[in-house]
């Protein structure tokens, strides 16, 4: 058994895909549309797994698009989905930038919280040990649900 996707609904297409792509980095690994069932997948690797994803052996973030307009509330329902990155201070101001309020700021260097535009939690945690503790994190207040 292996880890092959977590899939979450977006209400706004262009909107995820700014977020997911422009944002954080991800990668469109594949897209199929269904005029039957009027859905459209669209699956996205994290920038550190596009060549292995592209081989089949990374897992894939399925964005579900339904052509029908719904509403989607409480999106924390699903738990959150995890990521490691690089430097958790450099994407943190980087998303804060472009608007992304940081829920859980990095206080510890380690972990943080945002949520996407439709309010599906994401944990940001440093890849390998935490960073020191630095400004404005350190002292940035918790924000929000997360």
């Amino acid at each position: 058994m292996r880890y092959l996707h977590t899939m979450i609904r977006v209400a706004n297409l262009e909107r995820a895909l700014a977020f997911f792509c422009n944002l954080l980095g991800f990668v469109e690994i594949d897209r199929m549309e269904n005029a039957k069932g009027r859905f459209t997948l669209i699956f996205l690797a994290a920038p550190a797994d596009v060549e292995a994803a592209r081989q089949n052996q990374a897992p894939l973030l399925e964005l579900t698009y339904n052509w029908d307009p719904e509403t989607y509330a409480g999106g924390r329902n699903f738990g959150h989905i995890a990521y490691e990155v690089d430097d958790i201070y450099a994407l943190c101001a980087r998303l804060m930038e472009a608007g992304v309020t940081i829920n859980r700021p990095p206080h510890d260097g380690h972990m943080a919280f945002i949520r996407t535009p439709d309010h599906i939690s994401i944990e940001l945690l440093q890849r390998g040990k935490a960073l020191a503790p630095a400004e404005p994190w350190a002292s940035m207040p918790t924000t929000g649900s997360w």
